[in-house]
């Protein structure tokens, strides 16, 4: 009971905004991957809004039952007097952007919050109905910035370590003991992610879809052929293409595109991958040794900056693109950010070093702004 309770202490940076989107004749759908604490958030959203709430489990089956009779007479006897429905775990509920759609559109001055645990799952069965209707929020693990609310600076060094290797899911954050923080990662590894995967996609072949997972946990920052994957695995490069973009549809990884504007020498279409979360990186692979024996600590700190920056580009709505920056002769830079107005250039090094610019970027892109981000200074920069 004392994990529920300090875990509320933490108050995520997209609550006030998507409160601010919340309108009667308005679906906000909040996005992410199980456990990361969509439902938590959706209870303190719903105990801070000044009106009549309903809330609803998709994975309830009552729920499902109540909301089979797809009738305006039906849906109006049901939010009688509500001013706000939310509905958790929406992806489960068949025809759900109908629903949604039937609801704003029938019931005077009702607002809507769905949360569910795969986009292509509720942006499949929202998607067409409730263009120009609805907003979407993604909830990622914890940001340094949420846990920075319960931890001095201080602290925040003294936890690196467990960071780059547990990871920053809310309940993990939460936990004192290194053993429990490890059943729990693979607890949520082996009961989870792949569930909801093959669930998904009615994918049969769930031992392919985790022996890939692991071929991307080992080849973390590096480029990845599918091709070569597809050898690996006895599959064709169009199913490894497939089983990939699954895996980003449910927040597991993310690919880095190269960046090239300019220089014919620049690579253009190979891809890189990381993991929205160190944790689940290391529950694939069953890695949680102290990062002094480890060799792959270079990989776990370039996965964890870049997280961190993209969960500040979702949670400030920076509207950043990003990018790795590599030349067929081998300079390169981890990570690109790009803005309508903007070029950041950013080297990640765990141990002191201070690489110089790569000159053929420096040439082609003098305006760039280019940083290195090591332990001393690495709290600026996330």
């Amino acid at each position: 009971m004392q994990q529920k309770n300090s875990m509320k202490i933490i108050r995520r940076i997209l609550q006030d905004k998507i409160m601010d989107k919340i309108a009667p004749g308005k679906v906000v759908l909040i996005f992410g991957a199980r456990r990361v604490g969509k439902t938590i958030l959706m209870h303190q959203i719903l105990e801070s809004y000044q009106g009549k709430t309903m809330l609803l489990n998709g994975e309830d089956y009552d729920t499902l039952t109540l909301l089979e009779n797809r009738t305006i007479a039906n849906y109006r006897h049901l939010f009688n007097g509500i001013d706000m429905v939310a509905i958790d775990e929406a992806q489960n509920i068949p025809q759900i952007g109908s629903i949604l759609k039937l609801i704003v559109d029938e019931i005077p001055g009702i607002s809507v919050l769905a949360s569910g645990s795969s986009s292509f799952d509720l942006l499949n069965k929202t998607g067409e109905p409730l263009v120009g209707r609805s907003s979407q929020f993604l909830l990622t693990p914890f940001s340094h910035r949420e846990i920075s609310q319960m931890e001095t600076m201080l602290e925040t060094r003294q936890n690196l370590e467990a960071r780059l290797i547990y990871g920053s899911y809310p309940e993990v954050v939460m936990m004192d003991n290194f053993d429990r923080k490890t059943d729990y990662l693979r607890d949520i590894v082996g009961a989870y992610l792949l569930k909801d995967i093959l669930a998904v996609d009615g994918i049969k072949n769930s031992s392919k879809m985790r022996e890939l997972l692991r071929l991307i946990a080992f080849q973390l920052g590096n480029e990845v052929s599918y091709d070569e994957l597809g050898k690996q695995l006895g599959m064709s490069k169009t199913t490894v293409e497939k089983y990939l973009d699954l895996l980003e549809k449910v927040f597991v990884i993310y690919r880095l595109g190269a960046y090239s504007r300019n220089l014919r020498k620049e690579v253009t279409k190979a891809g890189k991958w990381y993991f929205y979360d160190n944790g689940i990186r290391n529950a694939i692979i069953g890695a949680f040794s102290p990062l002094a024996i480890r060799q792959d600590v270079g990989a776990l700190w370039e996965n964890y900056l870049i997280s961190e920056r993209r969960k500040a580009n979702l949670n400030e709505e920076l509207h950043k693109e990003f990018y790795f920056w590599r030349t067929y002769d081998k300079q390169e830079i981890d990570l690109i950010e790009e803005s309508s107005n903007d070029l950041t250039a950013l080297e990640f090094k765990w141990r002191n070093k201070i690489p110089k610019i790569p000159k053929a970027f420096q040439e082609t892109y003098p305006h760039a702004k280019f940083y290195v981000v090591n332990k001393d200074n690495y709290l600026e920069f996330i």
